[in-house]
């Protein structure tokens, strides 16, 4: 085990953390019922819940580029 395992490791969780902790844009019922309310379809995502998105893309990239260090780490 590699250090880029270890940060394979940190930023998966790192993910799980971001994305577990936005809040869900629809709702559970709208799935099921078929129905969507276009009362806040063009509301822009401010404050914390855009640096969660934000914060969960970078850590995507992040993550992405460690996999393809430690593929080429391991070899």
């Amino acid at each position: 085990m590699n250090w880029a395992d270890v940060l394979v490791f940190i930023f998966s969780i790192l993910i799980i953390l971001t994305v577990a902790t936005q809040q869900a844009q629809d709702s559970v019922q709208d799935a099921f019922s078929g129905e969507k309310s276009d009362l806040f379809k063009d509301q822009k995502t401010r404050g914390f819940e855009l640096f969660l998105m934000r914060s969960a893309f970078v850590f995507s990239l992040v993550f992405v580029a460690f996999v393809f260090v430690s593929l080429f780490l391991h070899k």
